[in-house]
């Protein structure tokens, strides 16, 4: 198996998807927050790239929802809920009474577009560092090369998504043999073991970070620092796009 880290989506290439295994990184906040929905036994996420594809889509769901109960609109604008969401980008507000079954619609500035760039990918996963064992042994079962692609932060790269994909890459190399295609992954894997003793530290010092603390939302970075703590993993599938777990 082959392993590439790409650092932001504008850094995408066609052969970065072509007949690879695709993770896509927003740990500050929104593949941490897919996760935690999931493992709290959400049904599925429709991924939208902008808020309003995300409004317009809460008109078109007609499938797919438990007990007749509604869409939730999940999302942000500068860290915060837009306006008529149900929730914004928080990963710890999910709970199994409150949102099992339930369908999210979501769009958020970095996340959900890094996974619309990476939509042509034979197999597609949302990644985080509370689940970056998890995500290892299904890159493993797969065979497949990898992508290990970080959504960034406003177009720059951002030191949690770089964290993330290296507590992946060590992950990897606990189960397999994967062949570094360029001094990216061994970088981030050296971010991730320097970092480890403090990831909750190093996401507060990043741009993402900083942003999520002046928003008033700390409890957010002391989750999405949590490693291997969720043992689930979402998969994007197409038609329309949308993330269920494996």
């Amino acid at each position: 198996m082959r392993l590439d880290v790409v650092l932001k989506p504008s850094d995408l290439r066609p052969e970065y998807l072509q007949g690879r295994a695709v993770v896509v990184f927003d740990v500050l906040r929104a593949t941490t927050t897919m996760t935690a929905a999931l493992a709290a036994g959400v049904g599925e996420i429709r991924i939208f790239d902008t808020i309003q594809a995300a409004l317009a889509g809460a008109g078109d769901v007609v499938g797919g929802v438990v007990d007749r109960q509604r869409p939730l609109l999940c999302g942000e604008v500068n860290c915060l809920p837009p306006p008529g969401f149900d929730l914004g980008n928080s990963p710890g507000v999910f709970d199994y009474q409150s949102h099992r079954g339930r369908t999210l619609l979501m769009a958020t500035t970095n996340g959900t577009r890094a996974i619309v760039a990476a939509r042509g990918a034979e197999m597609l996963l949302v990644g985080a560092l509370v689940n970056a064992q998890t995500v290892a042994r299904v890159l493993a079962r797969s065979a497949k090369d990898i992508t290990l692609l970080c959504a960034g932060t406003a177009g720059a790269i951002a030191i949690e998504d770089i964290l993330g994909a290296g507590a992946v890459i060590a992950a990897l190399a606990d189960c397999t043999s994967v062949e570094a295609l360029s001094d990216t992954p061994v970088l981030a894997r050296y971010l991730f073991q320097a970092k480890a003793g403090d990831l909750a530290g190093a996401l507060a010092q990043g741009r993402g970070g900083k942003n999520v603390l002046a928003a008033g939302l700390p409890e957010d970075i002391a989750y999405a620092a949590r490693l291997n703590v969720i043992d689930v993993v979402g998969r994007v599938y197409e038609g329309p796009l949308r993330v269920t777990s494996i």
